[in-house]
């Protein structure tokens, strides 16, 4: 029986999902990538809003969540339940990098006395000090968390063709994508990845750069909103914490339904 906070946080992330409220600005443009039976992989699934998202916009999407938190991949399961999606969406409790195992998930406790779930990230060890240099704290919460890469659990679930690729884990993208490149060579998904560039440095020796030459290095183009408008980078906006960021390749413009990034691509 799922605990009464567990119940607390699904309802409130179902009766956001049911009034389309507290989505990202992002969000919206999905229906400009995903078409016909697409396969996504959702890594950092939290509350599953965006798997929820892709099922309304692709009712014959496959959709894997991967979600490391205990507490949230509980919430997770019930919000999959209650939307009745959970036939589409198969959640993992695991987290994403480039080496399978075990590591710790951080939790920072927010000066409020809350926890801050949405500002998890994995780390070797409990940190000491300041846990992110983008939140104060008063403390953290530490568990282990089971970690796996997405090529090797592709090829271990069969999954032969990845369409989409939604991630936002929080300063692992990096390692993560590094343990993505067969999907990302063979299958040329689309993305939607968070960028946090000060976690990327402070907690895992990356950089902003070199995630993106991941993409642009394979002829990926880049795509941001700034403010109301979409437009096209080559490089993360400057003095942003974290910002999402759409990249696609040129391979699969052909195959994209009707919208603006199927526009900009023939551009």
């Amino acid at each position: 029986m799922p605990s009464f906070r567990v119940l607390v946080h699904a309802f409130r992330a179902w009766r956001r999902n049911m009034r389309w409220a507290k989505h990202e600005p992002e969000t919206p443009y999905l229906a400009d990538l995903l078409v016909g039976s697409p396969v996504c992989l959702h890594v950092g699934a939290s509350d599953g809003r965006h798997s929820y998202v892709m099922t309304q916009v692709a009712p014959e999407a496959r959709i894997y969540a991967f979600e490391p938190s205990a507490f949230t991949f509980q919430v997770l399961k019930l919000c999959l339940a209650w939307h009745g999606i959970g036939r589409q969406v198969l959640p993992i409790h695991a987290a994403v990098s480039d080496q399978p195992g075990e590591m710790m998930l951080v939790t920072p406790k927010k000066t409020s006395g809350r926890m801050g779930r949405a500002y998890a990230f994995l780390a070797e060890a409990a940190p000491e000090g300041k846990v992110r240099p983008d939140l104060e704290d008063i403390g953290v919460e530490v568990q282990p968390t089971p970690v796996v890469t997405l090529d090797a659990f592709c090829r271990e679930r069969r999954v032969s063709q990845v369409d989409f690729i939604r991630m936002d884990i929080e300063g692992a993208e990096q390692r993560a994508l590094t343990g993505a490149l067969e999907i990302i060579d063979r299958d040329s998904p689309h993305v939607l990845l968070e960028i946090h560039p000060d976690m990327l440095e402070a907690r895992f020796g990356g950089s902003a750069e070199a995630v993106v030459d991941i993409f642009r290095s394979r002829g990926y183009r880049m795509f941001a909103l700034n403010g109301d408008r979409l437009e096209e980078r080559t490089t993360v906006l400057p003095k942003t914490a974290w910002k999402d960021y759409f990249f696609i390749h040129p391979n699969r413009a052909a195959s994209l339904p009707d919208g603006i990034f199927k526009a900009r691509m023939a551009a």
